[in-house]
């Protein structure tokens, strides 16, 4: 699905520079690499501060510790996502509010937020999936109706844009109160390990953030909130910095990947392509078709013969996991979720694929779907 490898031979001096001064200096916690990374990073994305930590999952979960939420208060969040939105709400006590996404961009659906918000509501969480952001815009307009807070997962978009209605663009998760992301190895800008940062234009929120990202600790041994351990290393905050000047390159790469692929599956019914809003840019972390009358896991096998790895993200709405189940849903609440959970597959999507990889995918791939 990704090649990690090629993509590091391409700019290999970097990274083993990067590396190497970082054990020259033994500085591997907070070192300088990850002050240079965290200030490279604010400049890329036009934010006033990022907070490097730990990982994605973590990025969401200290966001909302820093909101000041109670137990009870409830977080709308779209159920076709991966399992750490929901499952950083349910950590801390809040109650996730699952709502249903849109067909074609797969993100979270206004008028399904509108409709879930009540008095114990606070925040709520979009998830920029796949590579495109939610409309932001309309989501911005709700949550200042309704006085909630919007801190964005942009764990699968870093590199795209929104586009506002009078033409300003913004990167994704700078939108919102907070915006956070993943430095996942497969993620768009990946390290090799684990890695995640926080984003935010307000100041007082970033101090709380940073607090709590740090044992809640603003002077050392001195604890004033209860907070957790959270930290970038400074490997990989080495390893990002290395990548990040490349960063819009590889989106580009990905996105000639994904024409490729639309061209190719353009008169195919069986086949939907990935439809992209005209409020947002397209960074296609993952490029997900929707089936129409195949048997998905006949195709998947059938590909995996050929070698070639087909995925499923996500083969389960949040609403139907064993963990989430709630009397408040039912299979069949939310339908455009579970219509997509039944039909969706990914094909490999990254920096390397060539013109020879992509035809080899493509024609195999239209060749099994003719007689499913």
């Amino acid at each position: 699905m990704v090649d990690l490898y090629n993509q590091y031979l391409k700019i290999k001096d970097d990274i083993d520079g990067g590396i190497s001064s970082v054990i020259e200096s033994s500085s591997f916690v907070k070192g300088g690499k990850v002050i240079d990374f965290q200030k490279n990073l604010e400049q890329y994305l036009g934010v006033k501060h990022v907070i490097p930590v730990a990982n994605g999952t973590d990025a969401l979960q200290i966001s909302l510790m820093a909101l000041g939420l109670k137990a009870g208060d409830e977080v709308i969040t779209p159920t076709f996502t991966f399992i750490a939105t929901a499952e950083v709400v349910a950590l801390l006590g809040l109650t996730p509010v699952l709502v249903d996404v849109d067909t074609d961009t797969f993100c979270i659906d206004l008028k399904a937020v509108e409709k879930a918000i009540t008095p114990k509501t606070k925040a709520i969480v979009p998830v920029h999936l796949f590579g495109q952001n939610a409309n932001m815009e309309g989501l911005m307009a709700i949550a200042k109706k309704h006085n909630l807070f919007v801190v964005e997962d942009a764990c699968q978009s870093m590199g795209s844009k929104y586009i506002f209605s009078d033409g300003q663009m913004c990167h994704s998760g700078t939108i919102g109160d907070i915006g956070c992301t993943s430095f996942f190895p497969s993620k768009n800008l990946g390290c090799y390990g684990d890695g995640g940062a926080i984003f935010t234009n307000n100041s007082e929120i970033a101090e709380r953030i940073t607090t709590i990202a740090n044992h809640g600790m603003r002077v050392r041994y001195h604890h004033d909130i209860i907070g957790v351990n959270s930290r970038l290393d400074s490997i990989q905050a080495a390893v990002l910095d290395a990548k990040l000047p490349h960063l819009d390159s590889y989106v580009e790469a990905r996105r000639k990947a994904a024409e490729f692929y639309n061209k190719s599956f353009a008169r195919m019914p069986k086949v939907i392509t990935p439809k992209t809003s005209s409020y947002t840019t397209h960074s296609y972390h993952q490029y997900t078709l929707r089936l129409v009358g195949i048997d998905r896991q006949i195709l998947i096998d059938e590909m995996a013969k050929k070698g070639i790895p087909v995925m499923i993200y996500y083969p389960i709405p949040l609403h139907l996991q064993k963990a989430y189940r709630d009397e408040r849903y039912r299979q069949g609440d939310f339908p455009i979720a579970e219509q997509l959970a039944d039909t969706v597959c990914s094909l490999p999507m990254h920096t390397e694929l060539d013109d020879e990889q992509l035809n080899y995918i493509t024609t195999n791939f239209l060749n099994i779907i003719s007689y499913l």
